[in-house]
């Protein structure tokens, strides 16, 4: 949800700041605590953001969030035991305006008990033909440690480049339409250390074995995205996104996306979205392998299968009364509730073991995201 209404916050701001040039983020204070439930996997942990401008020209932000993962995936349920772990990520941030441009600066840190990764991000935003074309172009680069629990000499490294670029145009009072391009490559260890293939094994129990994965060192990928953004005469607003990716590895896939915010009164937000993604498997990937090292790169990642899924969306957002002792504060509470059905076409549930390998059942998985979060503008 808070998507959907920074669209329509930003819909309404551009539409009526058209002609007086880029304008720095608002200062808030956002504290989230958010949850995922699906596919025998838990995620859930705190989130804290702050934002606040240093004079006119300024902006300084800082990002805490924690992921706290329980459970066992599918994957994890035919290879290996539940697991625990927990992910800290840390951001900082800092924009900086000069006439109708913002600068910008981002580092960002995740750390697990196995996983590393740090990444540095500039960017440039730029506001033209009387503020109502804005010209925007990101790059950055990452690198990544991988280690793998139970195993000191294992050690591999990632290293992660990313550049976009994105054009907004003000077409008329009521819309606004982006259109945005995302170049990303990488280079180094690629896959999970902890996953494994399958392959017909008749000797074996099952009638199959595991062996780890392979994946090829390099991945590149190309995806642009066209946004539409319409505001209604009672204040609402409906947002239409579509975007196309495809990869080296293969992969092409496919999203459409429906938002639809309206608000009641002065002080109600409610809105609801509906999204469609498709996607092709990749070149090296397959459920069951016929032997053993049957080829270079070889994967069974059921997020490199082809599959497709459906998300619903429901939130509302309640702004209350200014407070006495902070009359500037803006205090406002969100609740934000989705519902994705994943339908994998060729990776199938090994866990169903009575039934003839390689005819078991297709895998599916439901999942419940909750987000509630408290914001203070200021």
């Amino acid at each position: 949800m808070a998507a959907i209404k920074a669209a329509l916050c930003g819909l309404l701001l551009l539409l009526s700041t058209a002609g007086f040039g880029a304008v720095l983020p608002d200062n808030r204070v956002d504290l989230m605590q958010h949850s995922y439930q699906g596919g025998g996997v838990s995620i859930d942990g705190p989130a804290l953001m702050l934002r606040t401008k240093i004079g006119t020209q300024v902006s300084v932000s800082g990002f805490y969030y924690v992921d706290t993962v329980s459970g066992a995936s599918i994957d994890v349920v035919a290879t290996a035991s539940a697991y625990s772990e927990t992910r800290i990520e840390s951001r900082v941030g800092m924009d900086y305006l000069t006439g109708n441009s913002i600068l910008s600066i981002n580092y960002a840190q995740s750390d697990e008990n196995d996983y590393n990764a740090k990444s540095l991000s500039f960017g440039v935003s730029h506001d033209t033909f009387g503020g109502m074309t804005t010209l925007s172009l990101n790059a950055g680069i990452g690198n990544d440690d991988i280690g793998r629990n139970g195993d000191a000499s294992f050690s591999e490294q990632l290293r992660r480049y990313s550049y976009s670029l994105g054009i907004t145009q003000v077409l008329s009072k009521r819309w606004i339409s982006a259109l945005n391009v995302d170049v990303d490559m990488e280079q180094g260890f690629l896959n999970n250390p902890y996953r494994s293939v399958r392959y017909r094994d008749p000797l074996a129990e099952l009638g199959y074995g595991y062996q780890f994965e392979v994946y090829p060192e390099t991945r590149n990928s190309f995806a642009v995205g066209l946004v539409n953004k319409f505001y209604l005469p009672y204040r609402a607003a409906v947002t239409f996104s579509l975007r196309h990716y495809n990869d080296s590895w293969d992969i092409t896939g496919f999203d459409a996306e429906l938002e639809y915010v309206h608000p009641l009164g002065e002080r109600w937000v409610l809105d609801s979205h509906i999204r469609w993604y498709q996607q092709g498997e990749a070149s090296f990937y397959a459920d069951l392998f016929e032997f053993a090292n049957q080829q270079n790169f070889m994967a069974r990642d059921k997020e490199l299968s082809d599959f497709n899924n459906l998300s619903v969306g429901l939130g509302a957002s309640y702004r209350f009364a200014s407070w006495a002792w902070w009359p500037a504060a803006k205090p406002e509470l969100n609740i934000e509730w989705d519902y994705i059905r994943f339908n994998y076409n060729n990776f199938r549930n090994v866990t169903l073991i009575d039934t003839a390998v390689g005819a078991e059942p297709l895998y599916q998985l439901s999942a419940n995201v909750y987000r509630v979060f408290f914001s203070v503008y200021f």
